[in-house]
């Protein structure tokens, strides 16, 4: 069976993710802060009327939180009816690969591990693909949307 994924970059290292969990790509906008949140939470946007609470995805995986700019973009995602933004340095491609090339990821102690669904060699690099219900899972917006 094949899927596609939005393929980005994080860190310098390319990350994947469902095409059906993204909704739209949005130019990045300079965050509100909340208090009272992860460090990971970088605060919410206005997105056409809805709050939209946006994670720094470095921070999420554990490393260092991003120094957004205009390069970044904000990836909005829908995980059980709710609307998420992540940060996200650079938007790559569209790709498309057979599920059954999806790797296990392999067992280390690395913080990113718990996020990866797998990974997919596609052409010359190594693409982690990222689970987006375990990446949003611990995050509480109730108060933001």
């Amino acid at each position: 069976m094949n899927r596609q994924l939005i393929t980005f970059e994080v860190e310098g290292q390319t990350f994947g993710i469902d095409i059906m969990g993204i909704r739209e790509i949005r130019a990045w906008s300079p965050t509100t802060r909340l208090p009272r949140v992860p460090d990971y939470v970088a605060g919410v946007v206005n997105l056409r009327g809805i709050v939209l609470p946006v994670i720094d995805l470095a921070a999420r995986l554990g490393w260092n939180k991003s120094k957004p700019g205009e390069r970044h973009v904000i990836i909005v995602t829908e995980v059980a009816g709710q609307l998420k933004g992540m940060i996200v340095d650079a938007v790559r491609d569209i790709v498309t690969f057979d599920q059954s090339a999806l790797q296990p990821p392999p067992t280390t102690g690395d913080s990113v591990l718990p996020f990866l669904e797998g990974l997919a060699s596609l052409d010359d690099r190594m693409v982690m693909v990222l689970d987006l219900g375990a990446l949003t899972h611990e995050v509480e917006f109730a108060d933001a949307a």
